[in-house]
């Protein structure tokens, strides 16, 4: 569905309209309705719509009433940077507040009744866990400032048609990057913590030898 309605459509759309003539404007506006229409299929089929879709919702919206008002295809290609915006500055603020944004996102898609959202919401009672997803949410909303910028710099320097195609492309690539960073982040620190417990669990194994007097058996014994 992201191939029809988010990438390939809009990109298809757009080359076909400025074909027979239409102004880069109007075909930007038009191509922009399959990305809503997509939204507005996820919502219906997930019985739900979630925030990011309701911020993708808005900077079309926006970018539409711009391109329209302004005649300007470059302001219109600047929505785009609305949501990433909006999305990283919801990530660094939401460090203000007891859970940040990236660890309820990660409950809800994991589902908060399901068991593995059980797991992570239980796990949060943990520092280490908590430090964790701190971490991650300042490199999501970093990672996401710095793509708006990216997007403000292609449609500001490049053609409409390039600037789209790397509009419909560029999100993509910073949220697989993030992914993966995130993959071997969590990954990272999930071994620290056993090392810690295991540590930890062989200090007091110790201790407790020590204070009953008794001494670890020998090797082979």
């Amino acid at each position: 569905m992201i191939l029809v309605f988010d990438l390939g459509g809009p990109l298809v759309a757009y080359g076909v309209l400025r074909s027979a003539g239409m102004s880069a404007v109007a075909a930007l506006v038009i191509s922009g309705v399959l990305p809503a229409l997509g939204i507005a299929v996820g919502a219906l089929v997930d019985r739900r719509l979630d925030v990011l879709g309701v911020v993708v919702l808005a900077g079309i919206v926006v970018g539409t009433v711009l391109g329209l008002t302004s005649h300007n295809a470059r302001l219109y290609l600047l929505e785009g940077s609305v949501p990433s915006a909006l999305f990283a500055l919801g990530c660094l603020l939401s460090l203000r507040l007891r859970q940040p944004l990236i660890f309820r996102l990660a409950v809800e898609i994991l589902g908060p009744d399901t068991p593995k959202g059980h797991d992570v919401t239980a796990a949060w009672r943990y520092p280490g866990f908590r430090r964790a997803f701190r971490t991650i949410t300042v490199a999501w909303g970093v990672g996401y400032l710095v793509e708006a910028a990216v997007r403000v710099v292609i449609v500001e320097t490049t053609s409409t048609g390039i600037a789209l195609l790397c509009s419909k492309l560029l999100p993509y690539v910073f949220v697989l990057s993030l992914s993966a960073w995130t993959l071997v982040y969590g990954e990272h620190e999930k071994k620290k913590a056993e090392r810690a417990a295991a540590s930890q669990d062989t200090s007091t194994s110790t201790s407790t030898s020590t204070s009953t007097g008794a001494s670890p058996a020998p090797p082979g014994h």
